[in-house]
């Protein structure tokens, strides 16, 4: 025990002078970081130590206290350079749209990041450049196409049907005195991204197992970030956090390899002509297998492929259940947003029809859904997406950006490498952008006939929803980041939240577990998103339309 404890007392003092040597004479402490924007002082190595041992919702707040002394754009010292946090849009647009090409890049990987993205091998954190063009351009081209994209619209309605019988069974318990619908929400999302990625309607058990060692990734995350730090002595002292990363990167390949696999041989016999009318959907392994790495000249090997998928999988999933779960939550808070958006879903498609039970196969239980063409005549449909987003965005920070070379901005400098930092809440809460930002008003996303807001000029004309997303001419929030690293699903992740918001408010209202709706908490925690804190349970009744 003494041989031992002398062994890592040994290890850490090593590892602090070294890093005090770093300190002096890295780049940190030449003049190319003299003009950084400004942040508080900190005590070398200890003060870094501190702010990596944080959480993100306490580095939220630690950085809030402080816009009111350093204003938009805050220099802090994480780890062995300075992190940039920017939460003025204006800033962002500078930097992610207008000099997009110079802040496009990412952090090097995290010794623990490497692990779960093949070193860099996924299109969240690739560098930026021709591995990265090329991932992006396939996931772009092949699966969110806007063909391709209509190709899966029997997938969601098979999913529609098992999300409405899931909560209709729920509902039903009689032991349950309202229905919790975080789990619900989070299977359905599953099945679809694991229908896209893999091609197939797998069965119950095998999402159970995709859904378990996805959301062991996403939740245990945070526990390993010192492992970052000092990697190599970390992997000593912590050597059972390091062997618990591992077994959970095995636990994934375990669980997705078999599907890949069957996958390729489907691509293969695709290729010989013996293609099979139910494996006609091309999915997002299948354009993965033939892919030849630009910079390596080499087609994808499992581990790699492994990332990408798990990466498909946990960004249109947990990000879209969670935005789901927010937005159903306001509407049940806020009785008089539900009953407009029913009416306008009934003055599009009419009342919904008998809810059927449909026996053994539960995807055959429903008769009739909105199609995805009746919600473009939706505009409060999609006004109260987009202020679920901006109330409540999934994620508080966008990845992380690198810039490509020294830069200029805001009248600060920017060495190559420094990483920046978005503030994607603080963005759509800014109270000079928005009126009321901690309020829930859809109508302030709607434009009348006459071009006046929806409270400005109501019943002067027909409203509609005329909104960049992107950010393209000005950034007003960014829920899905900007410039050339926005999320390339956004268009997705809004059809599926539009599809599935409309037809839960369709066959259901919506209320809240103890009757009383200002009661329903919007409290948040991090997890791998911002979820609520005290999941949303909810009466859920079917229409008396419905009722058959």
């Amino acid at each position: 025990m003494e041989t031992w404890f002398i062994i890592v007392t040994t290890l850490c003092i090593s590892a602090l002078i070294k890093s005090l040597f770093n300190l002096i004479l890295s780049p940190s402490s030449s003049s190319s970081y003299k003009n950084l924007p400004p942040g508080p002082a900190t005590v070398p190595v200890i003060g870094n130590f501190l702010w990596l041992r944080k959480s993100f919702s306490e580095i939220e707040q630690g950085l809030r206290d402080l816009w009111g002394k350093y204003g938009p754009i805050i220099t802090l010292r994480i780890g062995h350079r300075p992190a940039i946090f920017v939460s003025s849009h204006s800033i962002a647009h500078h930097a992610l749209i207008q000099n997009g090409a110079h802040f496009s890049d990412r952090p090097k990987p995290l010794a623990t990041v490497k692990i779960f993205s093949s070193n860099q091998h996924t299109i969240s954190s690739a560098a930026y450049g021709p591995t990265w063009r090329l991932l992006r351009r396939n996931l772009t081209s092949e699966i969110l196409h806007p063909s391709r994209v209509k190709s899966y619209t029997h997938a969601r309605q098979w999913v529609l049907g098992i999300l409405i019988h899931r909560l209709l069974d729920s509902a039903e318990d009689s032991s349950a005195k309202a229905v919790k619908v975080v789990h619900h929400f989070q299977y359905a999302m599953f099945c679809l991204l694991a229908l896209m990625c893999f091609g197939d309607r797998l069965d119950e058990k095998q999402i159970t197992q995709i859904e378990t060692v996805q959301r062991a990734m996403l939740l245990r995350s945070s526990r390993f970030n010192m492992l970052n730090y000092w990697p190599k002595l970390g992997k000593i002292v912590f050597h059972n956090s390091w062997n618990e990363i591992l077994r959970m990167r095995r636990d994934q390949e375990e669980v997705l390899i078999p599907l890949i696999e069957a996958r390729v041989n489907v691509v293969k016999q695709r290729g010989q002509g013996n293609q099979e009318e139910e494996s006609s959907v091309v999915a997002y392994v299948d354009t993965l297998v033939d892919l030849v790495l630009p910079d390596e000249k080499r087609k994808l090997n499992n581990d790699e492929m492994v990332s990408l998928c798990g990466e498909f999988l946990n960004g249109g999933t947990d990000t879209t259940s969670t935005a789901l779960q927010w937005i159903m939550a306001n509407l049940v808070k806020y009785p008089r947003v539900q009953s407009k958006l029913y009416e306008e879903i009934i003055g599009v498609v009419g009342p919904p029809p008998p809810l059927s039970r449909g026996g053994e196969k539960k995807e055959k239980g429903i008769l009739l859904v909105i199609n995805e063409e009746d919600l473009h005549e939706m505009s409060y449909l999609k006004a109260v997406v987009l202020e679920g987003l901006r109330r409540h965005p999934p994620a508080h920070f966008a990845p992380p950006h690198t810039v490509t070379e020294n830069v200029a901005l805001e009248g600060y400098e920017v060495p190559k490498g420094t990483m920046i930092n978005f503030m994607l809440a603080e963005m759509g809460w800014d109270p000079k952008v928005w009126d009321e930002p901690m309020e829930f008003k859809p109508e302030r996303f709607l434009i009348n006939s006459c071009g006046n807001g929806e409270g400005e000029g109501e019943g002067d004309g027909e409203a509609t929803v005329v909104f960049d997303i992107t950010g393209n001419k000005e950034i007003k929030m960014m829920p899905f980041g900007a410039g050339r690293r926005i999320c390339p699903a956004t268009g997705l992740a809004l059809l599926h939240l539009e599809y599935f918001v409309a037809n839960l408010v369709w066959y259901f209202e919506w209320t809240a577990a103890d009757g009383n709706d200002g009661d329903v908490d919007l409290s948040e925690k991090h997890e791998f998103t911002v979820v609520m804190k005290n999941p949303l349970r909810a009466h859920i009744s079917p229409r008396l339309e419905a009722k058959g």
